[in-house]
């Protein structure tokens, strides 16, 4: 097998050996009639995998039918990939193919299998096992000869755990499996994947190449791309689009130094995003050495289990407060409420028992005791969410936690 050819065919680039290591078994596997499952976050570009596995499989002249699960309508599921019959719901005017009758023959991508209802696992570990399905709303059992390739961002033992995925599907699944390293633990692919991108974007636009001194080299290595490949082919051309000019007969290529690119860089801003963690899987038997361990899912973690917290402590500690005064003229000066308005939110329920109502004394609220009265309302509306609470009240995040209540402070 000729793996350059292999990935110069389907737009593959990179020589990291997980990589190559993935390449070559998903050739190994394509032949076979097996099931497989294919692994990596997203924007590593699982669905070339896939096309690769039909192309080189003996059901290649039939139909490829790509299906994204995450984004089927849960009530539809079952309709999309077994079909119904005229009238099984409200709507259903008449019979109608699904999936899995579609593509009897060839090859079926669910991309996003964990996002499937248990339920429609259920239905597709009996097509997976004797190829045959219902229609909705039929009784009559129905037979397709289909090859399953499956795809998932999603730690699927762990989900497994969670009784998000159905134990028998899994082990069904994940005995062929090909697992597609991420960007950031093939760094040394990052700058070639770059220059294709400018390229390619360079050649479509009329515009001139980018390229990049050793020390912007380092910088756009050094960056975790989470978004994976997908997110630097947008970045790239992004990049072209701002800072390059047309091809002249004297100009075909703009060189560009770390100074000069830090200011186009991606910023994550607010939470950081998390990524799949797979436990060090990526490490065995791939020959890309030890794992990379990214931090940044164990601090969302940390971060969601301090918003549980917070919310459960609300929930003990609520209690009924005094309506809010009318609006005053006064507001802060700091600059995070320039523009907001400084207005109480309304649709609060109270309760009207009067042996329910908390004793208050008969005076004035202080401006301090009024923004606290604003912080606890925006937090009981939005459960807790300190985030939505803010973009409510006009402020920072940062700003709400410094004036956040004694009693939404953490202990």
């Amino acid at each position: 097998m000729d793996l350059q050819a292999l990935k110069n065919k389907y737009d593959i680039i990179g020589n990291d050996p997980a990589l190559n290591q993935a390449l070559e078994t998903a050739v190994k596997f394509a032949p076979t009639d097996l099931s497989v499952v294919i692994l990596g976050e997203s924007g590593v570009g699982k669905e070339n995998f896939a096309r690769i596995i039909h192309q080189y499989s003996s059901r290649k002249n039939n139909n490829f039918f790509v299906v994204n699960c995450g984004a089927l309508a849960k009530e539809l599921v079952n309709s999309e990939l077994f079909g119904h019959v005229k009238g099984a719901f409200t709507g259903s005017t008449e019979t109608r193919k699904g999936y899995f009758e579609d593509a009897n023959g060839g090859t079926l991508f669910l991309d996003e299998i964990a996002e499937l209802p248990l339920e429609s696992q259920a239905l597709l570990l009996r097509v997976l096992q004797s190829g045959e399905y219902r229609k909705v709303g039929s009784n009559k059992v129905e037979h397709t000869d289909v090859r399953i390739v499956a795809a998932t961002n999603v730690n699927l033992y762990e989900a497994v755990k969670r009784g998000k995925f159905r134990e028998d599907l899994y082990f069904r699944l994940s005995a062929a499996q090909i697992r597609i390293p991420a960007l950031r633990d093939r760094k040394d692919d990052i700058y070639l994947l770059f220059r294709k991108f400018t390229s390619d974007f360079s050649e479509t636009s009329g515009m001139c190449k980018i390229s990049l001194k050793p020390d912007a080299i380092r910088l756009l290595t050094s960056y975790r791309w989470p978004g994976n490949v997908r997110q630097l082919m947008g970045f790239t051309q992004a990049l072209t689009a701002q800072v390059s000019s047309k091809v002249t007969p004297t100009l075909q290529r703009i060189e560009l130094s770390a100074a000069e690119l830090t200011p186009f860089m991606p910023v994550e801003e607010g939470e950081p995003i998390p990524v799949v963690f797979d436990g060090g899987a990526a490490a065995q038997g791939t020959g890309a050495g030890a794992p990379n361990i990214d931090l940044q899912p164990i601090v969302k973690a940390i971060f969601d289990l301090n918003q549980r917290i917070d919310e459960l402590e609300a929930r003990v500690n609520r209690r009924q407060l005094p309506a809010p005064p009318e609006p005053v003229e006064a507001r802060p000066q700091e600059a995070e409420w320039q523009g907001a308005e400084f207005a109480a939110p309304t649709g609060r329920i109270v309760d009207m028992d009067p042996e329910k109502q908390p004793q208050q004394e008969d005076r004035p609220l202080s401006l301090k005791e009024k923004e606290a009265e604003m912080i606890r309302q925006a937090l009981e509306k939005h459960h807790g969410n300190r985030k939505l609470a803010a973009e409510e009240l006009g402020m920072s995040e940062r700003t709400l936690y410094r004036k956040l209540p004694d009693e939404y402070r953490k202990k």
